[in-house]
């Protein structure tokens, strides 16, 4: 049964694409009969012809994805694409670690454990890149017996 004409109107009415019109298939008779655009009408208000609903993508997986993300998973060397400074630049990089080590020296500076005049070579030093990290500051002053061993 060629119902071409009447699924072209249905979707003009509807708004949609023919793909998306359904007829109901136990009254085709009828469905066959329509040549009108009010024809058409009447059907869809008698429930003859409906707009299937769009199908959308699910984006579940994507969600599930993007939780494990969050907690540090997915991360590992063959999920990854990019150099190392591409990932984290080396300007990045050296912003945190010289943040933390200033921190660190002012720290012990404002707690008496060490005087100014070490606050500000080590602090020099820091910028000269010596130091790779607090831990680094931290063994370094304690071997130059500057710094008590905090317990």
């Amino acid at each position: 049964m060629d119902l071409k004409l009447q699924r072209r109107l249905a979707a003009e009415v509807l708004k949609c694409g023919v793909h998306r019109v359904w007829l109901d298939p136990d009254n085709l008779e009828e469905i066959k009969k329509a040549t009108t655009r009010s024809d058409i009408r009447n059907l869809i208000k008698h429930g003859l012809i409906k707009a299937r609903k769009i199908k959308g993508n699910s984006r579940g997986r994507i969600r599930k994805k993007l939780m494990q993300k969050k907690k540090g998973r997915r991360r590992g060397h063959g999920s990854r694409k990019g150099k190392k400074t591409a990932r984290m630049p080396k300007k990045r990089a050296w912003i945190i670690r010289i943040r933390a080590i200033r921190k660190y020296l002012r720290e012990l500076r404002d707690k008496g454990l060490i005087d100014r005049k070490t606050y500000r070579l080590y602090y020099r030093r820091a910028k000269g890149g010596q130091f790779k990290d607090k831990a680094h500051v931290k063994l370094h002053l304690e071997m130059e017996g500057l710094l008590k061993v905090e317990k």
